[in-house]
């Protein structure tokens, strides 16, 4: 019974060092050669297919929430001219990497899961080690990497559709004009402000992929153990990316000073 319990307190400890070292390898493979280039155009292409429509349905209430509660608490201080301002700072620092990573996770990560998971469960794996082919260069770098660049574009389709339906969200429901919406703009953002959501959708898009690949590639047990794989994927990439988002900020705020209208 003792040893029942210590195996299970042992086991997350296991899962992260075993994760983190496939991280290492996937970093190895990024230098093997031949780069797998059709293989990488197909995953991107593939994921991009899945979570474009998604992400821009999502980013619409994403800017109008954001719109709604910023403007409403900066009406109570009367600073309406720097709604636009806030709204964009929040849409791109913080709403932007974090629907991004969510839909990366959810669509593209279940899907490399389950893809790498059922070449498992098959053997195919196995069979390629057998005929001296590396899964991980061969397999797990183009997916990752397509992540990344999926991860970045999409960031940017959230960032311009959330500031969009923030917008129009404003000058219809709180009575706010174009115009001091549109010239808040440069008050308080500033460029760097646009390279760390950049940076945080980059790092969020390799989380995902590689946390999604480390599963499928150790799924076992049949289908069922594909499934498992899938969920267990998407719920440590979803806590993952929390932790990864609060440590990216809190380093951000401490080297970036915060500009002053």
């Amino acid at each position: 019974m003792a040893s029942l319990t210590s195996a299970r307190v042992l086991r997350p400890i296991g899962t992260a060092g075993g994760l983190f070292a496939f991280g290492l390898d996937v970093g190895k493979g990024l230098f093997k050669r031949p780069f797998q280039l059709r293989e990488f155009l197909q995953q991107a292409w593939f994921i991009a297919s899945v979570t474009i429509i998604p992400t821009a349905l999502v980013a619409i209430p994403f800017g109008a929430v954001i719109a709604l509660q910023v403007g409403g608490l900066i009406k109570q201080f009367g600073a309406q001219s720097f709604t636009g301002s806030a709204s964009v700072l929040a849409v791109v620092r913080e709403a932007g990497p974090i629907a991004t990573s969510l839909l990366i996770a959810g669509a593209g990560g279940s899907a490399i899961a389950a893809d790498l998971g059922a070449r498992k469960i098959r053997e195919e794996l196995d069979a390629m080690m057998v005929l001296g082919i590396d899964p991980i260069q061969r397999l797990v770098v183009p997916r990752v990497l397509a992540c990344m660049l999926v991860a970045v574009f999409l960031n940017g389709l959230v960032s311009v559709v959330g500031v969009l339906g923030g917008y129009v969200f404003n000058v219809l429901l709180q009575d706010g004009t174009p115009g001091s919406y549109l010239a808040s703009f440069t008050a308080l953002a500033q460029l760097p402000d646009l390279w760390q959501g950049m940076a945080k959708a980059l790092i969020f898009g390799l989380i995902a992929a590689i946390v999604a690949a480390y599963k499928g590639m150790n799924a076992a047990g049949g289908p069922k153990g594909v499934g498992d794989a899938v969920n267990e994927s998407v719920v440590i990439t979803f806590i993952l990316l929390f932790v990864v988002n609060f440590v990216m900020s809190a380093i951000y705020f401490q080297l970036v000073p915060p500009k002053t209208g």
